[in-house]
């Protein structure tokens, strides 16, 4: 298993991280004994990082993680467990959302995480959702109180802005930030990435495949089950769904002539994109997560590369990533 650092002073990690999100939420069709069976396959192919947060389930999915991590003496000691706080549920509506990162819900927060989770320290703590209420100071303060108390190793930002992530890393060290990247959503090329590397940040995407989609075998909006999160998802709707498709059939053949899978060819991309990118992928199947583990060993020549920029090129993707409500959460 290749390994990245996280920052230019953070840990070494395995070079493709696994989220746990579906195996608890969002997704229809996923069972704990299959959820269990992919985190065994995952660290018995050398995967180390593995990210949840506190608002998967909500709660359900640390506390899966957590049993697995039970599960065998030692286990503990081989990953490196991420976590976030700061988006707020609605126990009335499932799709209501709400941020808090006021410094007591960072105390709050953490406590809850670490009992779910039952270890002593949370290697990487990310705020999932900068509070427009709260500037980002205090919250990073707060989090690096839990530093010096040994309850957390290292700090993390999702969805920021640059101008954000400077403010924060000007009270705090930053180890990684976290956002959506993939060839679908380019939006961390605008400004992030740079910063990222400028300030010694390791970044990490999330959904590098799309939400499943740059997989190539969603062929419909009907293939969702009515719980799927991604029946309420822009871009997996209507004449989106009908354009974002015709724009992976384009993957699907070129990959198809490198006789790799779509998914492999998506993951090989976003890895070129540079060497302090840890991608970090979502699957409930132990075949699935060793298939995507192999675009490890693809190499982009520059050909492909273009191709790659000729076929699906930045902001190609049709619809917004999130509901409206949620747009304005991101790169704040």
């Amino acid at each position: 298993m290749p390994r990245r650092r996280l920052g230019a002073n953070g840990p070494e990690v395995s070079a493709l991280g696994l989220g746990c999100m579906g195996m608890s939420d969002f997704y229809a069709g996923h069972t704990e004994a299959a959820a269990l069976a992919t985190l065994d396959a995952a660290l018995d192919a050398g995967v180390t990082l593995f990210d949840t947060a506190d608002m998967y389930g909500p709660h359900s999915n640390e506390q899966l993680l957590g049993r697995w991590l039970r599960g065998a003496p030692g286990r503990r000691a081989q990953v490196f467990i991420a976590t976030k706080f700061g988006i707020v549920r609605s126990p009335d509506d499932p799709q209501a959302r709400g941020v808090n990162g006021r410094p007591e819900y960072v105390r709050k927060a953490v406590e809850g995480s670490l009992a779910r989770l039952g270890i002593d320290t949370i290697d990487l703590y990310y705020q999932h959702r900068v509070d427009p209420q709260v500037p980002v100071e205090e919250t990073i303060g707060a989090l690096a109180g839990l530093v010096a108390a040994g309850k957390v190793r290292y700090l993390g930002l999702c969805e920021v802005s640059a101008a954000t992530l400077a403010r924060a890393h000007a009270v705090h060290p930053v180890t990684a930030v976290q956002s959506e990247y993939s060839l679908w959503t380019r939006d961390p090329e605008d400004e992030v990435l740079a910063a990222c590397a400028r300030l010694g940040c390791g970044f990490v995407p999330y959904s590098p495949l799309g939400r499943g989609f740059l997989t190539g075998a969603l062929r419909s909006p009907e293939d969702f089950a009515p719980d799927d999160y991604r029946r309420h998802s822009p871009r997996f709707q209507g004449e989106n769904f009908a354009h974002n498709l015709r724009l992976v059939d384009e993957v699907r053949s070129l990959a198809a002539a490198r006789g790799v899978t779509p998914a492999q060819l998506a993951l090989a991309w976003v890895l070129a994109q540079g060497p302090h990118i840890v991608p970090i992928f979502g699957t409930t199947r132990p075949e699935n997560l060793r298939a995507n583990l192999a675009a490890l060993a693809i190499e982009l020549d520059e050909t492909t590369r273009q191709t790659l920029e000729q076929v699906f090129p930045r902001a190609a993707a049709a619809g917004l990533r999130y509901p409206q409500a949620m747009m304005g959460l991101l790169n704040a």
